[in-house]
């Protein structure tokens, strides 16, 4: 391949592909807003409780003040470009969350100042942790009462595993608050209120801060010597360090993981949010910092010479990588699909191959996006985040490339949903748009799923959570136009064995002419929660062609769709395949997966069966004085306290508890605290349902 250009090179190292992750309310919209604002994208800032936000542009979003879907823009600040994700903070909608990460190469993670390290905080940061994506922390909120600086940094290092390094700490807390000191020039910065902050000026730190402020530097140079061995070397010399040197040296450490730089402000005070900015150009990386991508050959033969993988560098010279992120499907344009270049360029009128599915298709229109708007450009470069309108088949997770250089990227993995309903049509004649309406929001959502019940012809949809189920159901009726009405939501339970069967099974078909022969001896036994299937094959001498494994399988998986119970999903399996026989005529693949399928219900039948439920885990946070009206429901739920963490009046109660007791918890857990607690569950894990809440789920469904 040939040499980047200088120019080339340049762009790439000054773009920023960056996301605003954190727990639901710590202020990632009202910081984007902010950003947009001080870059100039925008002239108003909006206010997430007046619901007139640029980034939360659905109505449910501005209607509920949350975040619901991962929104894109750009902007430009010192030169650099910056491609910014607006992600959710609520559990229910951790999907945008995971694919937006899966393209970022930085992030902000937004802590309140008042709340801390709360617990979706630590799940996106683990999110983060899983595509090694180096973070900056920005601590807002710490203009309110009860705000904690130090001690949030604190609980980063406790709860995160991670090493905080404060580059400022503020002057003063509340209505105190005077500006923020930075550590590297030793200044107070002052932000002009009645320039709504955008005039801003470094000043002498007052007299009053100036020993906190020494010993927070000496903290920061004696913590930056630790992680680089360059400052290292100075600070053992009792060398002067120049701002520029600490600068170099915190990128190093930034990209590297080796710490966490730590700002803080008030967005919505208009505090904090350039030193953010610069902070974000500064330290973290551009796509060429992240390095080279790694993919697989299509056929497993790599053209290039690498072995079992290929190797690309993230510059416009190479050939098209690219992964697609997010499908949205729009009224005007039909399908709008948010991608991630990693190499080469995609231009409009281009043809690309979809690797995941092999198929050519023909790119028509590109966008830089905005939010819910669009601005066309002729083409997109490598490191960029754009949308794409023309393929029809390109899903989220779908790789896309130059036809003539094949390369597949590790796809997404998102959670399986763990709540569903049933919906229904008003009328007959709403029932194709219903279903029409359903596939689109499918499209567009990998943790919402769609299936017709066989029994009943119901409709049912599955989700992660009621919020989640609440807000398709909210889309139908408002983007859709669909009449219909939804059922309560149920849990989606699923079965199991619960000890080792030996099974043979025979499929003798004679109807004269070619009969079917399939003869299988099978080991099932569970797995471990969690593991999901495991086929193993384990035949000798042929006894059954290696034509015919496959179907076996095949005829398992088939037969987990609907356990013996209740015919909820079976998981959580072992199947050993480790005898048989076949006949040279009467022998087929619809034989063998026939005869596999019948030998997993065989074993329901031999077998003991347990009914798995889904367990959430989260916390809830209650002023002191409600704790035992809370502990008490909580036991009543069957909930499993963990710990409890105090601050100050406030209670952190972490609980484990089953999916099945948390509907209509928001009320109660209102009603016990008028209204002062908050909770956040998310999904754990798969465990047995004790046996009377196994008889009541049966008998509900006879």
């Amino acid at each position: 391949m040939a040499d980047v250009t200088t120019k080339q090179k340049q762009s790439i190292e000054k773009l920023r592909n960056i996301g605003i992750v954190a727990h639901i309310d710590a202020g990632k919209t009202t910081t984007t807003e902010r950003i947009l604002f001080f870059t100039g994208m925008i002239h108003e800032t909006g206010d997430v409780d007046e619901g007139d936000t640029q980034m939360d542009w659905m109505p449910q979003e501005r209607e509920r003040g949350i975040t619901i879907t991962a929104a894109a823009t750009l902007c430009q600040w010192q030169g650099y470009q910056i491609n910014l994700i607006d992600t959710p903070g609520h559990v229910d909608f951790t999907a945008e969350v995971e694919r937006s990460l899966r393209v970022l190469d930085g992030v902000v993670t937004i802590f309140s100042g008042v709340d801390m390290v709360e617990s979706q905080t630590e799940k996106v940061w683990r999110q983060a942790d899983k595509y090694n994506i180096p973070r900056l922390a920005f601590i807002n909120k710490i203009d309110r009462p009860g705000a904690q600086y130090e001690r949030t940094i604190e609980m980063m290092a406790e709860r995160l595993g991670t090493l905080p390094l404060p580059l400022q700490i503020p002057a003063g807390h509340g209505e105190e608050l005077k500006g923020m000191i930075d550590l590297l020039q030793m200044k107070l910065i002052v932000w002009d209120q009645t320039t709504k902050g955008i005039k801003y000026s470094y000043v002498d730190i007052p007299s009053e801060f100036v020993e906190l402020a020494g010993r927070y530097r000496a903290k920061l140079l004696e913590t930056l010597a630790e992680v680089d061995d360059y400052v290292m070397e100075k600070y053992l010399n009792n060398e002067e360090i120049s701002e520029a040197e600490l600068k170099k040296a915190l990128r190093r450490a930034c990209i590297e993981k080796s710490c966490v730089p730590v700002l803080g402000g008030s967005s919505l005070k208009n505090v904090g949010v350039q030193p953010l900015l610069d902070a974000v150009v500064a330290y973290l990386p551009s796509p060429l910092d992240r390095g080279q991508i790694t993919g697989m050959p299509l056929d497993g033969a790599s053209p290039e010479g690498n072995g079992a993988q290929i190797i690309r560098q993230p510059t416009s010279e190479e050939p098209l990588t690219a992964l697609a992120f997010k499908v949205v499907v729009d009224e005007y344009t039909g399908r709008l699909v948010y991608v991630r270049l990693y190499s080469g360029r995609l231009e409009q009128g281009s043809y690309v191959l979809n690797s995941s599915s092999g198929k050519k298709e023909r790119v028509s229109r590109i966008f830089h996006m905005h939010a819910n708007k669009r601005q066309e450009v002729e083409e997109l470069t490598a490191g960029e985040i754009g949308a794409i309108v023309g393929p029809k088949e390109l899903s989220t997770g779908d790789t896309f490339c130059d036809p003539e250089y094949p390369i597949l990227l590790e796809k997404i993995e998102f959670p399986e949903p763990v709540i569903f309903a049933a919906v229904e049509a008003k009328s007959a004649a709403e029932e194709e748009k219903l279903t029409t309406s359903l596939l689109k929001l499918a499209q567009e959502d990998p943790t919402f799923r769609m299936r017709t019940d066989p029994e009943t012809n119901q409709m049912i949809i599955s989700g992660m959570g009621e919020l989640h189920l609440e807000i398709i159901f909210d889309r139908l009726l408002r983007e859709f136009n669909t009449q219909a009405k939804m059922g309560r939501p149920q849990v989606a339970y699923k079965e199991t064995i619960a000890e080792l069967v030996d099974v043979e099974e025979k499929f003798v078909k004679q109807t004269g002419g070619r009969g079917q022969y399939g003869h299988v001896r099978i080991k099932f036994e569970p797995l471990a929660r969690g593991q999901g299937f495991e086929f193993i094959d384990d035949t000798k001498g042929g006894v059954i062609p290696r034509e015919y494994i496959p179907a076996v399988e095949d005829g398992v998986l088939e037969a987990m769709g609907s356990g013996p119970l209740a015919g909820f999903p079976v998981v959580d399996l072992k199947a050993t395949l480790y005898y048989g026989s076949f006949h040279e005529v009467d022998s087929s693949e619809i034989a063998f997966k026939t005869a596999g399928a019948r030998a997993l219900r065989t074993a329901f039948h031999r077998a003991k069966t347990v009914l798995l439920e889904p367990i959430m885990e989260g916390e809830i946070i209650t002023p002191t004085e409600y704790i035992g009206e809370v502990v008490s429901d909580l036991h009543t739920r069957r909930g499993e306290i963990r710990a409890f963490d105090v601050h100050g009046n406030t209670q952190i109660i972490r609980v484990v508890i089953p999916l099945a007791e948390t509907f209509g918890y928001a009320t109660v857990l209102r009603s016990l605290s008028q209204g002062r607690a908050t909770y956040q569950f998310k999904f754990s894990h798969y465990d047995i349902a004790p046996a009377r809440i196994k008889e009541a789920v049966l008998e509900g469904k006879k």
